[in-house]
C-alpha cells in the first residue's frame, strides 16, 4: 500500500525559499497477510501538482521577532504616533497676531518666510534620505538586515516629520492665502505624511508585505517631497534635470536586465546544480538591486542638491555594481563556455557605464553644473602646477614638465582677458584687463626663460631655484588677475558651506528632540537642551546671510553679513556638537542615539568646512567692517522712520512674542552694550587701528540693531501714543548720531592724531551718548521718576531759606505728625524698592506716592524745626532733613537703573543700601527731635528698621552679610535667645512703667505670647539646621531610617549590574572609613570639627545603605547578598555609635574617657568596612581577580624597568653559555599562550564571574612566564650589545602594559551591556593588546638578524608613541602635576633623540637605529608625560594648557614623521630622502619652541631657566635652610627622657645638650640664608652669570656651592637627629660628639665655596664669614657659638664619662665566675679595638670618595 505524506508550507520571515518538486510517495511495505499472500497491482502516480494559497495567516503560527525586530517594531510603533499626530497638527495653519505693514514688520516676515523654507527644505531633504536608506538598508537578507540602523533612518523621518510640520503651519499662515497657497501647502504636507504612513507599515517585520509595496511607498514619498517643496518654492531641480535623471536610472536597469538575461543563458548550460543555483540567485539580487536603485533615484530626486542624498543614490548604485560582480563570478565558475561569458563581460561593462553616467550626472548637479567665471579652470591649473613644482625641487626634468603645462595654461588665461578687454565697453574696466594680461604674460615669459635654463642645466640647483621664484610670481600675478573669479568662487562656497551647516544643525536639533525622552542623564539632556536653544537663536542670522549674499552677488555689505553670522555660529555649533556627543551614551533607545551620533558627526563636519570657507572669504573680502556697519545703522534709521510714521497712523503692532516688560528690559540692557561697544570705538580710532575699528564697528552696529528693534517693540506695546512717538524719535537720534560717530571714525583712521579729528569725534560721541540717555528716558516709568526727583529738589528748596518762621502747632501735634510722615516715608521707600521687581507701572506709582510723601515729612520736618528752642538745634533738624533729602533722591536713581537693567552688577545691592540710607536718616532725625520722650524714640526707630529689613525676607537668595551658613545659625540662635528675653523685658516694663495705660496690657500680653511663639518655631527651625553642625540626634535618626530601609520588602527593579553598584558601595565605604580616622584624629587636635565629620558619615551612610540594598538584590548568589546586607546593617550600627561619641565629645571636649571610646568606635566601624568590602568581594570573584592580576603586571613592569636599567648599564648576562635559539621557540610559544588568554579574557567580561575569574589568572600566569623566557633570552644577547637587549625588553613590557590596560578595561566592562561605552574601550584596548604582541613576534623573529632589527625596533618604538600620544590626548587628567621647569626640562631629551635619529638617518647603520629607536621611546614618553602634569597644575589658565597641549602633541607628530621618515629611508635610501631629514627635524624644533615657550608662560613673569646654576644653588641654599630649620623646630619640642632616681644629676647634661644644639642649628638656618644672599649677590653684580651660557665656570663654582649647602643642611640635621636620639636615651654620646665636629666642617667648605667668586668687602660676605667662623671655631671669632659647639662637645663628653662613673660593675665572687667575667670583658675589648680600626678605614674610604666629586676650590683649601 502507498501512504501518502502532505507538508503544512507557512510564511517564514527570516529567510525566502524556493517550492522544490518531488514525489511524497513512499516506498511500499509488503507483508504476508493473515489470510496468506495476496495479489497487489503496480502502477503510476499522476503528475506533481502545486498550489499556492496567499493571504494573511494567523498570528499564532508566526515565528517569533527577533530582539532586534522586537525593537524596529517599537520604533516603528513610536514613528506612527508621531506621524498621526503631525497628521492631525497640519490640518490648520498657525494663529499669529496681526502684523503691521511697516518696514520692520515685512522685514520680519520675510525673515521667518526664508528661515521656514529652509527648516522645511533641509527636513525634507532628511526625510528623503532616510527613505532612500530604509530602501537600501531592507535590501537584502532579513537576517543580514541591520534594524538597527533601520530604526534610525525611521527615526530620522519620523523627527524630521514632526519639526517639519511647526513649519509648515507656521508659513501657511505667513503665506498669503488669497489664492489659497497656505491650504495647498497644508495639503502637500498632508500627503508626505501619508505617505510616510504607508511606508512604515510596508517595513514593519511583521507586515509580509511584497518588496514592490516598500519601493511604491518610497517613490510616494519622493513625488510628495517634490510637491511639497514646489509649493514652497523651494524646488532646486527643474524637470529636465529630473527626466534625466530617471532615464539614466532606467538605462541602468536595462543593463542590469541584459546581464540578467545572460545569466540565464549561462544557468540553462551550467552542468553543477549547485553552481547553476549561484547564477540564478546572483541574477535575481542584480534585478533586485536594479529595481532599488530607480525606486531610490525616484525618492531622492526632488531633493538631489543634499549631501545625504547624494550619498545614499551612490550607495544604491554601489549595490547595483557589487551584484553585477557577483553575477559575473557565478557565470565564470558555471562554466567554460568562452562565447556566453564573454556576453556577460560585454553586459556588465554596458551597466558600469550606465552607472558611471548616473553619478556623473548627479555630481554635476552638486556643483551646479556651471563654471564661476571664465578663468576658473586655468586659475586652478595655474595654481596646481605651481604646487607641483615647488613639491619638485631637485628633480629637474620634472619641473620643466610642469612648467610647460603652467606656460599653457596661463597663455590661455591671457588670451580670454585680452577678448574679454575688447569686448569691455568700460574703458577703464577694458585698461585694467589689459594691464592685467600685461602683467601675466610678462610673469610667463620670465618663467618660460627660467624653465630653459633649468632644462639645459639639470643639475644646477641655482636654476631649478629661478625656475621657482618665477613660479612664485606667476602665481601672484595670476591671483591678482583673476582676483574677482577666485572672490567670486570663495564666496559661493561659504554659501553653499553655511546652508549645509544650518541644515545639519536643524537636523541636530530634531535628533536631540527626538532622543530626549530616552535620556536617563539629566545633566547631559539640559546641557544639550541649553546649546540645542543657543545654536536655534543663530541659525536664523546664518540662513539670512546665506538669502542676502545670494540676491546680492555684488553687496560687499552682504558679504560681510554672511561672513560674521558664519563665524559667530562656529561656537555655538561646536558646543553643540560636544554636548551631543557627550549625550548619545547615555540615550538608551538605539535607533535615537544612532541618529543623534550620525547629526552630530554631520555638524561637526559642516562646521569645519564653514570655518574654512569663513576665514578664506574673510581674507578676500578683506576689511570692509566699517562701511557695512554704515549701511547697517542707515538701514535702521529707515526702519524706524518708518515705524514713526505706521505709529502716526495708528498701525504699529508688535511683533509676534514682543511684551512691553521684555523690550524694556532688552533696551535698558542694550544701552549699556552701545555704549561700551561706542567707547571701544572711540578708542581704535583714535589710536589708528584700522582692524580693530572695524570690529567695534561691527559690534556697535549689532548692538543698534538690538536697541532699534526693543525701541520699535516698546513703542507698539506701549498705550499711550505721545510714549511711542518719542521713542521712536529718540530712538531715530541715536541711529542719525551713530552713523556720524562711525563716519567721522573713519575719517578720522585716515589722519590719526589729528586734534581736529579727535574733537569732532568727542562731540558727536558727547551727541550720541545724551541721545542714548534720552531713548532709555522715554521707557515707561523713567519719566515718572524723573518726575519725582524734580519734585523732591523743588520741595528741597524750602531748606535753603536763612530762617524758618515759628511753628503754630504744639510740640504733640508737630512731633505727632513728623512720625506718622516718617513712617509713611519709610513704607514709601520700601514700595519703590519692591516697584523695581514688577511691572514698570509699578514704579511709576511708586515713585509718585515717594515723592508726595516726601513733601508732607519735609513740611512736618520743617514745623518739627520751628519747634526748636535754639538756632543751634534749628540748624541740626534743617541739616537732618537735607541728609533725608539727599538719601531720597539717590533711592529714586538706584531705582531707576535697576529697572532699566536688572541683570546689571550690584544693582540690587546698591538699591537696599539706598533705603538702609533712607530709613537710617529718617531715624536720626526722629531720635533728634523726640529726645524728651523716653523710650519712644527708641521703640518707634525699632519699627522703622524692622519695616526696613522685613524685605530681605522676601529675596533670600540676595547676600546681606560675610557670614558663612554656620556662623549664620550660631548668630540667629543667639539673637533669637536675645529676642525673647527682650520682648519678655518689653512687656513687663510696659505694664510697670505706665500702669494708668491699663486698657494696653492685654495687647501687650497678647503680642508678647505671638513673640514668643515665633521665637520657639525659629528655635525648632534652627535646631533642625543645628544637627548639621554638631547635634546628633536628627544624624541618628537618619542612619537607622537607612538601616532600616535594608529589610523593606522587594528593591526596585535595578538599573545597573552588581559591578555598579558594588564600585559605589565601595567608594563609600571607603569614605566612611576615612572618615571614622579623621574623627579619630579631630577627637584629640580639634573636637569642634567633629559635627561636620560626622554628619558627612551620616550623608554616604545614607547613600551607602542605598546602594548596598541594591547590591545585595543584584548579586549571585543569593547567600553573598544577604551576607552584604547584613554587614552593611553591622556598619551602620558602628556609625551611630561613633555619631554619638562625636556629640558627646563635642560637648565635653576635654573628657578623656570619651575620647577613648570614640576611637574605639572609630576602630570598630574601619574594622565593619572592611567587613562589608570583604563580602563586596565575594560576590565579584572576576572583578577581584582582575584587580589581582593588574597588581602583579604592575610588579612585572617595574621589574622590566629594572631589567632595562641593568641592560643599559651593560651588566645583564646570561648565566650560562646559550644562545638566542634556546629561547625562541618559548617565547613564540607563550606569547602564542597569552593570545588565547587574552581571547579568554575578553569574552570573560560578557561571561560568569567564575569564568572572568579564571581569565584574569591565567594572563596573569602567562605574562609572568612570557616576561621571564624574554628576560633569559635578553640576557642571553649578551651585554655586548644592550640596545638590542633594551628593545626586546621594551617589546615585551609594551605588552605587559597593553595587558594591564586590558585588565582594567575588562574589569570595567564586566556584566555590561554589548552597547555600553565600556564594550567600546575593551575592544579598543584588546586591538592594542594583539599589536603589541604581534610587535612582540616581529622584534624575536627579527633580533638576531642585523639587517632588520634596527628597522624592526623603529617600528615597535613609532607604535609604542603613537599608543602614547592616545593616551596624552585623551580627557583623562593627570593623578600629579608637576612644575613647568620639568617640562622645558623634558623637552632637551626630545632634542638629542632628534639629532640621533637625523644621524641614524643619514648613516643607516642598525645599530643607530637600534639607539634611537631605545632613546626616542623614552625621550617623547618623558616629554608628554611631563607636558601633561605641567598642563593640569591648577595655576595654569586653560587657554595656556590647551596651547600646550596642541603643542606637545605638534611636537609628538612631527617627531613621529620623522620617525618614519628614517623608516622610509631605511627601506629605500636615496639622497632626496636624506636631504628631506633637515625640514623634518626643523618641524620637530619649531614644536620644541613653541612647547617651551607655552612652559614659559605657565610660569608667568617669575620664570627662570631651571638649569642656570646659579637658580639650582639658590633652590639647594633655600632648600638647606629649611630643612635646617624644620630640624631645629623638632629640637624645640624635644624633652629629656624622664629619670626619677637621677633627675638632678642627668638632667643638667640633656638640658645643655638640647640648648647647644639648638644654638648651632639657628645659627647654620642664618649660614645657608646669608650664603643664598650672598650667591644673589654675585649674580646681581656680574661676577655670575644669569645664565648657564655666559661661563663655562660659574656651573662648576654652583655645584660647590650646592655640595656645600647640602653637606650643611645634611650634617645639621644628623646633629638635630642624634640630640634628639641621646637625649630620649636612644643613641651614644658618641653620635652627637661626631655630628657636631661634622657641622663644623661642613660649614667651613660652604665658606670656601662662597669665597671662591665674592667681594670680601661686601656686608653679606662679611655676615657669612662670622656666621661660619662662629659655628666652626674659626680665628676670626671663637664667640658665642664656638663656645656652643664646644659646649655641645663637652656636654656629650661629660654625659658619656658620668654615664660611664654612674654604671656599677658588679663583680662576680666565685672563683670560675670571675675568671669568666675577665675573659668575656678582655673579649669585649678586643672587639671595639677591632670595630674602631674598620670604622676608621671607613671614614677614609668615604672621605676619598666624596673628595673626588668636590670643586677645585675646596680640593685645594683643604690641601
Amino acid at each position: 500500500m502507498f501512504f501518502p505524506r502532505s507538508t503544512i508550507l507557512q510564511q517564514q520571515f527570516n529567510r525566502i525559499g524556493k517550492v522544490e518538486h518531488g514525489s511524497v510517495a513512499l516506498p511500499a511495505v509488503m507483508r504476508s497477510g493473515s489470510s496468506g499472500p495476496e495479489t497487489f497491482n503496480i502502477g503510476m502516480m499522476p503528475s506533481p501538482q502545486q498550489q499556492v494559497t496567499t493571504g494573511q495567516m494567523h498570528r499564532g503560527h508566526m515565528p517569533p521577532l527577533t530582539s532586534a525586530q522586537q525593537a524596529l517594531m517599537g520604533t516603528i510603533n513610536t514613528s506612527m504616533r508621531a506621524v498621526q499626530q503631525a497628521q492631525a497638527d497640519l490640518s490648520e495653519v498657525d494663529n499669529l497676531p496681526p502684523l503691521g505693514q511697516d518696514m520692520a514688520s515685512r522685514v520680519w516676515v520675510q525673515n521667518k518666510v526664508d528661515e521656514s523654507k529652509h527648516e522645511i527644505h533641509s527636513q525634507v531633504d532628511a526625510i528623503t534620505a532616510g527613505t532612500a536608506s530604509v530602501v537600501n538598508l531592507t535590501a537584502g537578507d532579513p537576517v543580514d538586515t541591520d534594524y538597527t540602523a533601520v530604526g534610525c533612518a525611521i527615526t530620522t523621518i519620523s523627527s524630521n516629520l514632526t519639526e517639519m510640520s511647526k513649519g509648515v503651519k507656521l508659513l501657511a499662515a505667513l503665506m498669503d492665502d488669497e489664492i489659497g497657497s497656505g491650504e495647498d501647502l497644508l495639503k502637500a504636507a498632508r500627503t508626505l505624511a501619508s505617505a510616510v504612513s504607508d511606508l512604515l507599515k510596508a517595513v514593519q517585520p511583521t507586515s509580509g508585505e511584497p518588496r514592490q509595496t516598500v519601493l511604491t511607498a518610497a517613490g510616494s514619498i519622493g513625488q510628495a517631497s517634490g510637491e511639497l517643496l514646489r509649493q514652497i518654492g523651494e524646488n532646486e531641480t527643474d524637470e529636465r534635470f529630473q527626466d534625466v535623471l530617471m532615464s539614466l536610472a532606467k538605462a541602468v536597469a536595462n543593463a542590469a536586465a541584459m546581464v540578467v538575461l545572460k545569466a540565464k543563458n549561462v544557468a540553462q548550460v551550467a552542468e553543477d546544480t549547485v553552481l547553476q543555483n549561484r547564477v540564478i540567485a546572483a541574477a535575481t539580487q542584480c534585478a533586485l538591486s536594479t529595481s532599488q536603485l530607480v525606486a531610490c533615484a525616484k525618492v531622492v530626486s526632488p531633493t538631489i542638491s543634499s549631501p545625504v542624498c547624494q550619498e545614499q543614490l551612490i550607495e544604491a548604485g554601489k549595490l547595483v555594481d557589487r551584484s553585477v560582480e557577483n553575477c559575473v563570478r557565478a557565470c565564470q565558475a558555471a562554466t567554460d563556455d568562452s562565447e556566453l561569458l564573454k556576453q556577460v563581460s560585454a553586459a556588465a561593462s554596458i551597466v558600469s557605464q550606465a552607472l558611471n553616467d548616473l553619478l556623473q550626472h548627479v555630481r554635476q548637479f552638486a556643483s551646479r553644473g556651471e563654471p564661476i567665471g571664465r578663468y576658473d579652470q586655468a586659475t586652478d591649473t595655474i595654481m596646481c602646477v605651481t604646487e607641483s613644482i615647488f613639491s619638485s625641487m631637485g628633480d629637474a626634468g620634472e619641473m620643466v614638465r610642469q612648467a610647460r603645462v603652467l606656460a599653457q595654461a596661463t597663455s590661455d588665461l591671457v588670451n580670454a582677458m585680452r577678448s574679454d578687454a575688447e569686448a569691455e565697453i568700460d574703458m577703464e574696466n577694458s585698461k585694467k584687463l589689459l594691464a592685467a594680461a600685461k602683467l601675466l604674460a610678462d610673469s610667463t615669459a620670465r618663467m618660460v626663460e627660467a624653465a630653459k635654463g633649468a632644462a639645459a642645466n639639470p643639475e644646477n640647483e641655482d636654476q631649478q631655484q629661478r625656475l621657482r621664484e618665477a613660479a612664485e610670481g606667476l602665481r601672484v600675478a595670476t591671483n591678482a588677475a583673476a582676483q574677482n573669479a577666485i572672490k567670486k568662487k570663495i564666496v559661493n562656497r561659504l554659501e553653499i558651506a553655511a546652508k549645509q551647516a544650518a541644515a545639519a544643525a536643524t537636523q541636530t536639533i530634531a535628533a536631540s528632540q527626538n532622543a530626549a525622552v530616552s535620556n536617563k542623564n539629566t545633566a547631559a539632556h539640559q546641557q544639550l537642551v541649553q546649546s540645542c536653544k543657543n545654536v536655534a537663536d543663530h541659525i536664523p542670522q546664518l540662513v539670512q546671510g546665506v538669502r542676502g549674499s545670494q540676491a546680492q552677488a555684488e553687496d560687499l555689505s552682504a558679504q560681510l553679513a554672511l561672513i560674521n553670522s558664519s563665524q559667530n555660529f562656529l561656537q555655538p555649533g561646536s558646543k553643540m556638537v560636544a554636548s551631543a556627543k557627550a549625550a548619545v551614551p547615555t540615550v538608551t533607545d538605539q535607533a535615537a542615539a544612532m541618529q543623534l551620533s550620525q547629526c552630530a558627526k554631520n555638524l561637526a563636519t559642516s562646521l569645519a568646512e564653514l570655518r574654512t570657507a569663513s576665514q578664506k572669504a574673510h581674507e578676500a573680502c578683506g576689511p570692509m567692517e566699517i562701511d557695512s556697519a554704515l549701511n547697517t545703522v542707515q538701514t535702521l534709521k529707515n526702519e524706524l522712520q518708518d515705524a514713526k510714521m505706521a505709529a502716526v497712523d495708528g498701525q504699529l503692532k508688535p511683533l509676534p512674542g514682543e511684551t512691553l516688560e521684555k523690550c524694556t528690559q532688552d533696551l535698558g540692557s542694550t544701552s549699556k552694550a552701545v555704549g561700551s561697544s561706542m567707547a571701544q570705538l572711540l578708542t581704535c580710532a583714535a589710536q589708528g587701528n584700522e582692524h580693530y575699528t572695524g570690529v567695534a564697528a561691527r559690534e556697535t552696529a549689532q548692538a543698534l540693531k538690538t536697541l532699534a528693534q526693543a525701541a520699535r517693540g516698546v513703542a507698539a506695546s506701549t498705550t499711550d501714543p505721545v510714549a511711542a512717538h518719542a521713542m521712536l524719535d529718540s530712538a531715530r537720534d541715536v541711529m542719525e548720531g551713530s552713523a556720524m560717530l562711525i563716519q567721522e571714525a573713519k575719517q578720522a583712521l585716515a589722519v590719526p592724531g589729528d586734534a581736529d579729528s579727535q574733537q569732532r569725534l568727542a562731540q558727536v560721541a558727547k551727541a550720541v551718548s545724551h541721545s542714548l540717555n534720552n531713548c532709555v528716558n522715554c521707557l515707561p516709568g523713567q519719566k515718572d521718576v524723573d518726575v519725582a526727583l524734580k519734585s523732591i529738589g523743588e520741595s528741597s528748596k524750602k531748606l535753603l531759606v536763612d530762617s524758618l518762621p515759628p511753628s503754630s502747632k504744639s510740640f504733640q501735634e508737630a512731633q505727632s505728625e513728623l512720625n506718622q510722615a516718617a513712617a509713611d516715608l519709610n513704607q514709601s521707600a520700601g514700595e519703590v524698592v519692591h516697584a523695581t521687581r514688577g511691572q514698570s507701572g509699578e514704579l511709576a506709582a511708586a515713585s509718585g506716592k515717594f515723592s508726595d510723601d516726601f513733601d508732607e515729612f519735609l513740611d512736618a520736618g520743617i514745623e518739627m524745626a520751628g519747634q526748636a528752642q535754639t538756632k543751634e538745634d534749628q540748624i541740626q533738624v534743617i541739616g537732618n532733613l537735607k541728609s533725608i533729602s539727599m538719601a531720597s533722591s539717590k533711592l529714586l536713581l538706584a531705582a531707576k537703573s535697576l529697572s532699566v537693567d536688572p541683570g546689571a552688577p550690584n544693582a540690587k545691592n546698591l538699591l537696599a543700601a539706598a533705603a538702609r540710607a533712607v530709613t537710617e536718616s529718617i531715624n536720626q532725625l526722629i531720635t533728634l527731635c523726640t529726645q524728651q520722650a523716653p523710650g519712644q524714640k527708641e521703640c518707634d526707630n525699632a519699627l522703622r528698621e524692622l519695616e526696613t529689613v522685613k524685605g530681605m525676607l522676601d529675596n533670600p537668595n540676595e547676600p546681606v552679610s560675610d557670614l558663612s551658613y554656620f556662623d549664620c545659625i550660631e548668630s540667629v540662635m543667639e539673637n533669637s535667645k536675645v529676642l525673647g528675653e527682650s520682648m519678655a523685658g518689653i512687656s513687663q516694663n510696659a505694664k510697670t512703667g505706665d500702669l494708668l495705660a491699663s486698657h494696653t496690657h492685654d495687647a501687650i500680653t497678647e503680642a508678647a505670647q505671638l513673640m514668643k511663639e515665633a521665637v520657639d518655631d525659629i528655635m525648632v527651625t534652627l535646631n533642625e539646621a543645628a544637627s548639621e553642625v554638631g547635634m546628633v540626634g536628627g544624624m541618628v535618626d537618619l542612619i537607622a531610617e537607612a538601616m532600616t530601609k535594608l529589610d523593606e520588602g522587594t528593591p526596585p527593579d535595578p538599573k545597573g549590574t552588581f559591578v555598579d553598584y558594588q564600585t559605589t558601595v565601595v567608594k563609600y565605604s571607603k569614605a566612611i572609613a576615612v572618615t571614622a580616622q579623621e574623627m579619630m584624629t579631630k577627637s584629640v587636635t580639634n573636637p569642634e570639627e567633629l559635627g561636620g565629620l560626622a554628619s558627612q558619615m551620616t550623608n554616604d551612610y545614607g547613600h551607602l545603605a542605598l546602594q548596598g540594598r541594591m547590591a545585595a538584590a543584584t548579586a549571585e548568589p543569593e547567600e553573598i547578598g544577604f551576607q552584604i546586607r547584613t554587614r552593611v546593617q553591622e556598619l551602620g550600627h558602628g556609625c551611630i555609635f561613633l555619631v554619638q561619641k562625636a556629640g558627646a565629645l563635642q560637648i565635653c571636649p576635654t573628657d578623656s574617657y570619651t575620647k577613648k571610646e570614640l576611637i574605639e568606635c572609630a576602630r570598630a566601624v574601619t574594622e565593619k568596612v572592611s567587613l562589608v568590602l570583604s563580602a563586596l568581594q565575594a560576590g565579584n570573584k572576576g572583578t577581584q581577580a582582575c584587580i589581582t592580576a593588574a597588581s602583579a603586571v604592575s610588579g612585572i613592569i617595574a621589574d622590566l624597568d629594572t631589567t632595562i636599567m641593568f641592560a643599559t648599564a651593560g651588566t645583564l648576562n646570561a648565566e650560562n653559555n646559550e644562545s638566542f635559539a634556546d629561547h625562541r621557540e618559548n617565547i613564540l610559544k607563550t606569547a602564542k599562550a597569552l593570545v588565547e588568554d587574552t581571547k579568554l579574557l575578553v569574552s570573560g567580561a560578557a561571561s560568569s564571574q567564575d569564568k572572568l575569574a579564571q581569565a584574569a589568572q591565567s594572563s596573569a600566569n602567562t605574562i609572568t612566564q612570557l616576561a621571564e623566557v624574554v628576560k633569559l633570552g635578553a640576557a642571553s644577547l649578551g651585554s655586548d650589545d644592550p640596545e638590542t637587549q633594551v628593545v626586546l625588553i621594551n617589546a615585551i613590557k609594551d605588552v605587559a602594559k597593553a595587558l594591564s590596560d586590558l585588565i582594567g578595561a575588562t574589569k570595567g566592562a564586566a556584566s555590561k551591556p554589548a552597547d555600553d561605552p565600556s564594550m567600546y574601550q575593551l575592544k579598543g584596548a584588546a586591538k592594542v593588546m594583539v599589536t603589541n604582541v604581534t610587535s612582540l613576534l616581529k622584534t624575536v623573529k627579527a633580533v638576531e638578524d642585523e639587517a632588520t632589527r634596527g628597522t624592526r625596533a623603529l617600528e615597535a618604538t613609532i607604535e609604542y608613541i603613537k599608543q602614547e600620544l592616545t593616551v596624552f590626548q585623551s580627557s583623562e587628567v593627570p593623578e600629579k602635576t608637576s612644575s613647568p621647569e620639568e617640562s622645558i626640562r623634558m623637552t632637551k631629551g626630545i632634542t638629542m633623540a632628534t639629532a640621533k635619529a637625523v644621524a641614524a638617518g643619514n648613516s643607516c647603520r642598525q645599530e643607530d637605529v637600534i639607539a634611537t629607536a631605545n632613546l626616542s621611546r623614552k625621550a617623547v614618553a618623558d616629554m608628554l608625560t611631563a607636558c601633561k602634569q605641567a598642563s593640569y597644575h591648577p595655576d595654569v589658565s586653560k587657554e595656556v594648557r590647551e596651547r600646550a597641549l596642541r603643542f606637545g602633541t605638534e611636537c609628538t607628530l612631527g617627531y613621529l614623521e620623522l620617525l618614519e621618515h628614517v623608516l622610509l629611508i631605511l627601506q629605500k635610501a636615496t639622497p632626496e630622502l636624506k636631504h628631506q631629514l633637515a625640514s623634518f627635524s626643523k618641524r620637530v624644533a619649531s614644536a620644541v619652541t613653541e612647547l617651551i615657550q607655552s612652559a614659559e608662560a605657565m610660569k608667568g613673569t617669575e620664570w627662570v631657566d631651571p638649569e642656570d646654576p646659579t637658580v639650582i644653588a639658590e633652590t639647594e641654599l633655600l632648600g638647606a635652610a629649611a630643612s635646617i630649620e624644620a630640624a631645629a623646630k623638632k629640637l624645640e619640642q624635644l624633652k629629656p627622657r624622664a629619670k626619677p632616681k637621677q633627675a638632678d644629676e642627668t638632667l643638667d647634661f640633656e638640658e645643655q645638650i638640647l640648648e647647644a644644639a639648638k644654638s648651632i642649628a639657628a645659627a647654620t638656618s642664618a649660614l645657608v640664608k646669608s650664603a643664598s644672599a650672598a650667591q644673589r649677590e654675585l649674580v646681581a653684580q656680574g661676577k655670575v652669570g644669569a645664565i648657564p651660557a655666559n661661563a663655562a665656570d660659574d656651573g662648576q663654582w654652583s655645584q660647590g656651592l650646592i655640595s656645600a649647602a647640602r653637606m650643611v643642611a645634611a650634617a645639621t640635621s644628623n646633629l638635630c637627629e642624634a640630640a634628639n636620639a641621646s637625649v630620649q636615651g636612644h643613641a651614644s654620646e658618641e653620635k652627637l660628639i661626631s655630628s657636631a665636629k661634622q657641622v663644623a666642617a661642613s660649614t667651613a667648605q660652604l665658606l670656601v665655596a662662597c669665597k671662591v667668586k665674592a667681594d670680601h668687602d661686601s656686608e653679606a660676605m662679611r655676615r657669612l664669614q662670622v656666621l661660619v667662623l662662629l659655628i666652626a671655631g674659626g680665628r676670626a671669632a671663637g664667640n658665642a657659638v664656638k663656645r656652643a659647639s664646644d659646649n655641645l662637645v663637652r656636654a656629650a663628653q661629660k654625659a658619656a664619662f658620668g654615664k660611664a662613673e654612674d654604671d656599677d660593675v658588679v663583680v662576680k665572687t666565685k672563683f670560675v665566675g670571675g675568671i669568666a667575667q675577665i675573659i668575656a670583658a678582655q673579649e669585649e675589648m678586643l672587639k671595639k679595638e677591632r670595630e674602631l680600626e674598620e670604622a676608621r678605614k671607613k671614614l677614609a674610604q668615604i672621605r676619598q670618595q666624596q673628595y673626588k666629586f668636590l670643586p677645585t676650590e675646596l680640593r685645594e683649601d683643604e690641601g
